[in-house]
């Protein structure tokens, strides 16, 4: 009785009926599977009790919808990663824009016929290397439960004439015989480069791409549900054309994390992991001003493995002792573990071969992008409020009357 039909249907886009077949059948064995204790294989039937137990419960159905893909993107879809808003550290402004970005136009498509819009085609991520924007693409397609597929750029170019734009008409076509489907562009800037940037001599495969890619993007909004998102440490190098309004316009900035997002970032990194009192979120984040949510990770990490190294070492001085007849393996056993959790002396270790992997420079690079997008796009006021329609019209009327009078 749990099993909530609409919900299946809901998260079966782009299913044929073999597929959805498939799935039920998927659900009913694993329901079958938990029962193989229960079940005496030497009897020529099952007992009607036990029969009668097996019912295919909402859990069977949703282990199935992790393993049952759809057969129309079977060549190109990836697994949905397995990445969720609470694995995200920071970063609160980026995910509440994307959730209205990518998740409305899935969960509430009658709010935008009720409005006469069509929802946005795509978002650009920009910022630092290391600072989680292949993650937030992959929370993204998790979270809305649409289908995913993930595109390196150099995959799509082949050697032969008018291949590279046939693979992306494919991509694209898969993706609208699937939707609601994410695409995924990740490091951007290896088919998005500035057309004619290459002089003369070049290929002029790139310019074929970003040209076919810039037609699709243009072509996907009208009656099907797909959403590009491109990801690129080098904004400064993409073609204007992919920026602009109706394409990938939603352009957002992943900077490197404030104190508030470098606290989330450990939280998220730490949240399975013991750790000592006397260490807390607040004093890490005091230590790491400046650092990516890359290099915080790998402080994680780097105080998780000193803990393990000890931990080990521990168990084989115990194991020593024991065989030279210190200790009997009864007193070992019952010894206190040596290392319960991280402590204080693994995170120094850790910070002191801790790098920053992005310089000032590299942030003052991505400041003057976002600045001259700004002066390039926006119309809002200089101090900083919002755009008035009323006082810009008076602003214009008064430049209209100098215009004559001069």
């Amino acid at each position: 009785k749990d099993v909530d039909l609409e919900i299946l249907a809901q998260g079966s886009h782009g299913f044929v009926g073999a597929d959805l077949q498939q799935l039920c059948m998927e659900a009913a064995l694993e329901c079958i599977r938990e029962k193989m204790g229960l079940i005496d294989f030497d009897k020529d039937r099952v007992d009607k009790q036990i029969l009668d137990n097996i019912v295919v419960e909402m859990k069977h159905f949703e282990h199935a919808m992790g393993v049952v893909h759809p057969s129309s993107l079977r060549e190109s879809a990836v697994e949905v990663p397995d990445v969720h808003w609470e694995d995200v550290g920071g970063l609160e402004n980026v995910k509440r824009e994307l959730h209205e970005t990518v998740q409305y136009p899935v969960e509430h498509a009658d709010k935008y016929i009720k409005f006469g819009m069509n929802p946005s085609k795509g978002v650009l991520f920009y910022g630092p290397p290391g600072c989680g924007k292949t993650l937030l693409a992959k929370a993204i397609a998790n979270e809305c439960g649409a289908n995913f597929i993930s595109i390196k750029g150099p995959e799509l170019l082949t050697q032969w004439f008018g291949e590279s734009e046939a693979n992306v008409r494919e991509l694209f076509d898969k993706a609208r015989a699937a939707s609601p489907c994410i695409l995924m562009f990740d490091e951007m800037d290896s088919i998005a480069k500035t057309r004619g940037s290459g002089g003369p001599g070049s290929s002029e495969a790139g310019d074929r791409v970003i040209n076919q890619i810039l037609t699709e993007i243009d072509g996907v909004g009208a009656r099907k549900n797909v959403f590009c998102i491109g990801a690129t440490n080098r904004p400064d190098i993409l073609d204007p054309a992919v920026i602009r309004p109706g394409r990938l316009d939603q352009l957002i900035y992943i900077p490197l994390p404030d104190y508030e997002s470098r606290i989330s970032i450990f939280k998220a990194n730490l949240r399975k992991s013991p750790v000592a009192e006397d260490i807390t979120f607040e004093l890490l984040a005091d230590v790491t001003d400046g650092f990516s949510g890359a290099d915080i990770t790998e402080i994680c990490q780097r105080a998780a493995k000193n803990a393990i190294r000890e931990s080990i070492a521990a168990e084989i001085e115990r194991q020593r002792r024991v065989e030279a007849g210190e200790l009997t393996q009864e007193e070992a056993d019952s010894l206190p573990d040596a290392v319960p959790c991280i402590t204080r002396a693994h995170f120094e270790d850790s910070m002191s071969k801790a790098r920053r992997s992005v310089g000032p420079e590299v942030v003052a690079q991505y400041d003057e992008f976002s600045a001259k997008i700004k002066q390039k796009w926006a119309v809002t006021e200089e101090d900083g409020s919002a755009y008035d329609i009323d006082r810009a019209a008076a602003e214009q009327a008064r430049e209209d009357e100098a215009m004559v009078e001069g």
